[in-house]
């Protein structure tokens, strides 16, 4: 892989970190609305009971196509890698939107288990939580530098972005069996 070197900012590279943070602050301030200020109607969310079941499988097929992508530009296969990391991010996407589906109409889930296991659980869905606010900057981010070839900019986002993408793909599907599958869960 040959790497490109760096580069001055360009006018659309300024362009892009103010549509970047505009987009991050959008969605920040949505999942705050949908978690912490909006009261969804009672029962409107009978029909979306399988959306948490989908979203740790959309979360674990994220986990997935990261580490795939991830060894495919170890052995220097740019095309896989960036296959295995555009799937990636379509699957986040769409966890997104099955995420943002689910908690408009269902609210928050309250977790009402062992008081141990609530312990864990809060400090998992807390460090989940702040650290998914990276990602989505972080991703458009790297895919800016990578569609501009702009490798040097993209190897460095991605060098902060992949372990907490990872970490946060992964524990997506630790909150989801921690509140839904052990047995001290909510229904």
């Amino acid at each position: 892989m040959t790497e490109s070197l760096p580069t001055a900012p360009r006018a659309d590279d300024r362009i892009f970190y103010v549509v970047n943070a505009l987009v991050s602050a959008a969605a920040i301030s949505l999942l705050v609305w949908l978690l912490l200020l909006r009261k969804p109607t009672p029962g409107e969310s009978a029909l979306l009971s399988f959306l948490p079941a989908l979203n740790a499988l959309l979360n674990s097929t994220s986990a997935v196509l990261l580490v795939l992508g991830r060894a495919a530009i170890k052995r220097r296969d740019r095309k896989r890698h960036a296959q295995f990391m555009l799937a990636a991010f379509v699957t986040s996407a769409l966890f997104l939107v099955s995420y943002l589906g689910y908690h408009f109409m269902h609210g928050d889930t309250r977790y009402i288990g062992a008081p141990a296991i609530r312990a864990v659980y809060l400090a998992v869905l807390a460090s989940h939580v702040l650290l998914s606010i990276a990602v989505v900057p972080l991703v458009l981010a790297a895919l800016w530098f990578a569609a501009r070839n702009a490798f040097g900019q993209h190897v460095k986002v991605t060098r902060v972005l992949y372990p907490i993408w990872l970490y946060v793909s992964v524990t997506g599907v630790a909150v989801y069996l921690l509140l839904y599958q052990l047995p001290h869960g909510t229904p």
